[in-house]
């Protein structure tokens, strides 16, 4: 009987290396292939990560463009009147204002 596991215990000691590969395999697949950890989701995700980093970027350059307007608003008179007439169509008593429409 001895000689009967010796012999098993060799051939497992040289086919141990299969039972590695079966599990580095089955890692693999899973990884690549699962639904939830695939690597297609992986680098769907970092795209939109990305188009929402460059949004945000955006909307923090114009919220910048729009607070500094807003300073310049409140402590400069010049930029006020400068704002009312061209966008509101303000104007002086003494003044008569052309609207010039182009289409």
């Amino acid at each position: 009987m001895s000689g009967k596991l010796k012999k098993m215990n060799f051939w497992v000691r040289r086919r141990s290396h299969i039972a590695l590969v079966l599990l580095l395999g089955l890692v693999v697949v899973i990884l690549f292939f699962n639904e939830d950890t695939s690597y297609k989701l992986n680098m769907e995700y970092q795209q939109q990560i990305n188009e929402l980093q460059t949004e945000i970027k955006q909307c923090q350059d114009s919220a910048a463009f729009y607070r500094a307007r807003r300073e310049s608003l409140l402590t400069g008179t010049e930029e006020l009147e400068h704002i009312a007439r061209e966008e509101y169509h303000m104007q002086k008593n003494s003044e008569d204002v052309y609207l010039i429409r182009r289409d």
